[in-house]
């Protein structure tokens, strides 16, 4: 049975609606009305705004006359119906007949709706055909050949587009590029068509940098790093206040020298934006520079004092750092700007990154910034201050978070069965949250070093979820805790085996190994296979350093081993390097490491054990 609507009264049918008005000699009933209805709501909102509000009196002629509205009603209904390619074809021919603009998009729309991207480029064309001169036409048709991974085909529209921008819309537009093409399968072809295209804007004052840092995204995305330095390095001169190629430069690291110079050139600029700081602070993050990153936000805190993420991050990474008394200064400043409605901060304009959830929500960053609180006093002992913050925080979201902070206080005042049945009784509603809390109970055995009952915990929790990366590599480090090296390197070649890019597997493996002066040139080979899956990351460097050492090669180890302790000035890393200065004859500067790390941590098992060793008189 047809579910066509009744023209409205008057309505001339045309070829296009001809079908409908066969159907309109029968009885329309409540279900057709009920249609008609809805469809009438979704008659696109351009013509609604030329014809405007119903009023008293008569009706001004508009565009939308009545074979027209009769043709949009049937191409809606059409689609609601399931018959998208009546309707495809039925709007499309209202929008050539009109060379209306919203029509051509709705169309465009209805095939991307059906998922007929050929379709959809047919629209774009016609559309383009009928208006020449339209720039939302090209970008469309841009749009649709990358996400169809036709890059080549998108060139002339994206050409075009670029040619029709004013001076000032030009750089902003050059520098999507890199984001339209980072779908395109063959990226060494996709950075040679970019260069084709921005071979007129890279040499002009006003786009030759938007065009330069583009081309560096593409090159660098394709793996040729030459190239990019030399694209970032004549930006930069070119202009040395601007933001673009700083933002490059923080994408290279820390593959590139060049890159860190620029980073340094940019951020010594009386105009230098916050935002890059933060960008930059970000990326040390992420490869534990933790250092370097204090360093620079230390720089940002006092340029910004009333900016309040900053502050947060900085608290967070203190306490990384175990240092309490100065994370606690940091997140209470944060605390104070954040419950005074002053929690904005800029934002790094790479365009790539997500927005960040502390940013944007200051509630979940005083959550955050509670948690931490609770950790610094937990660090100083003070477990009733520990506790007073954990009471602030009512976040569903955080309970496991909440609980197992509140356990590993009960558990280190000797509370143990207290603390195992707090992490217990938080609520489960999916398996990731059982397995969640298993992780959590375990982290609260291994604080206070019950390392058997960790290791059986997280035995079992391998009976229940199979092959999990993560748990095993947990058994792993606790089976290593217990000296079950024999168990330790099963489960680590186990996680290797189902996770081959689990990089702290091998580093962990490569380290073991060369803590017991065994089978150096395999620990070697797995610290260095580690290292290739995460350059720069500070801990396997030390490992490396480590390894180097029990091979004899003193100088190697020294200059490794100083560049993990420079990027994190962990104390374990600070052990490494102490001994090894001490052992070289370099004992002044071995006491003040051996000394710093002493003041940060006195209990810590390898500081200890080092400085007992080698008789260190401190």
């Amino acid at each position: 049975m047809s579910t066509g609507c009744p023209p409205p009264a008057g309505a001339q049918p045309s070829p296009a609606n001809a079908p409908a008005t066969r159907a309109r000699l029968k009885p329309m009933g409540v279900v057709r009305a009920v249609m008609c209805a809805l469809a009438l709501a979704m008659v696109p909102a351009a013509f609604a705004q030329k014809q405007g509000a119903a009023a008293p009196g008569p009706v001004k002629n508009s565009e939308l006359d009545a074979p027209l509205f009769y043709q949009l009603l049937l191409a809606e209904m059409e689609l609601r119906s399931g018959v998208a390619g009546n309707a495809f074809d039925t709007m499309l021919d209202a929008a050539r007949r009109t060379r209306d603009e919203a029509l051509f998009r709705r169309t465009v729309e209805i095939a991307l709706q059906a998922r007929a991207g050929e379709q959809a480029l047919q629209a774009v064309s016609a559309w383009r055909a009928a208006l020449p001169d339209s720039a939302e036409a090209l970008r469309y048709q841009v749009q649709l050949l990358m996400a169809l991974n036709r890059p080549a085909d998108a060139m002339e529209p994206m050409g075009l587009l670029l040619s029709k921008a004013t001076p000032e819309e030009r750089p902003g537009l050059i520098s999507t590029l890199p984001r339209l093409l980072q779908r395109s399968p063959d990226r060494t072809q996709a950075a040679n068509l970019a260069e084709q295209l921005l071979k007129p804007y890279t040499d002009a004052p006003e786009t030759r940098t938007a065009a330069r840092v583009a081309l560096g995204r593409l090159w660098l995305a394709a793996g040729d790093t030459a190239r990019v330095v030399a694209l970032l390095e004549r930006a930069h001169a070119d202009d040395p206040d601007a933001p673009g190629p700083a933002l490059l430069a923080i994408e290279m690291l820390p593959a590139s020298a060049s890159a860190d110079a620029v980073i340094a050139d940019y951020l010594r600029q009386p105009k230098s934006e916050p935002a890059v700081r933060l960008a930059y602070v970000r990326t040390l993050a992420m490869q534990q520079r933790y250092g370097e990153a204090v360093t620079q936000l230390e720089q940002l805190t006092r340029e910004r004092p009333d900016v309040a993420p900053p502050w947060l991050t900085l608290g967070a990474l203190h306490l990384e750092l175990h240092h309490p008394k100065e994370a606690e200064e940091a997140l209470k400043r944060y605390v104070e700007l954040a419950q005074s409605g002053k929690p904005g901060a800029p934002t790094p304009t790479t365009g790539d990154e997500e927005d960040d959830d502390v940013t944007a929500s200051p509630e979940r960053g005083l959550v955050q910034a509670w948690l931490l609180l609770a950790q610094a006093a937990e660090m100083r002992g003070d477990y009733a201050g520990a506790e007073a913050w954990l009471d602030r925080v009512d976040s569903p979201q955080r309970a496991l978070e909440v609980q197992t902070r509140r356990a590993t206080l009960f558990a280190r005042q000797g509370k143990l069965r207290e603390a195992r049945e707090l992490v217990r009784k938080v609520p489960e509603r999916s398996p990731e949250d059982a397995r969640a809390k298993l992780l959590a109970e375990a982290q609260v055995l291994r604080d206070v070093k019950r390392w058997r009952d960790a290791y059986d915990l997280l035995g079992k929790a391998n009976e229940r979820f199979l092959n999990d990366a993560d748990l095993l590599y947990e058994q792993a480090m606790t089976a290593e805790k217990l000296n079950r090296m024999t168990d330790m390197e099963r489960l680590l070649r186990k996680v290797i085996e189902i996770k081959p890019d689990h990089h702290h597997a091998y580093n962990a493996l490569g380290y073991s190994l060369a803590d017991r002066n065994l089978r150096l040139p395999e620990a070697k080979a797995l610290i260095e296979k580690a290292l290739e899956m995460s350059p720069g990351e500070p801990f396997i460097t030390d490992s490396l350093g480590w390894v180097q050492y029990r091979m004899g090669n003193r100088l190697e180890a020294l200059r490794l081993l100083r560049k993990a302790y420079a990027a994190r000035p962990d104390i374990e890393i600070a052990a490494h390097l102490g001994e090894v200065l001490w052992v070289d004859g370099q004992r002044e500067e071995a006491r003040r490491v051996l000394s710093e790390a002493r003041r940060r941590d006195a209990k810590n098992e390898v500081l200890v054990e080092t400085l007992a060793r080698l008789k260190v008189d401190l």
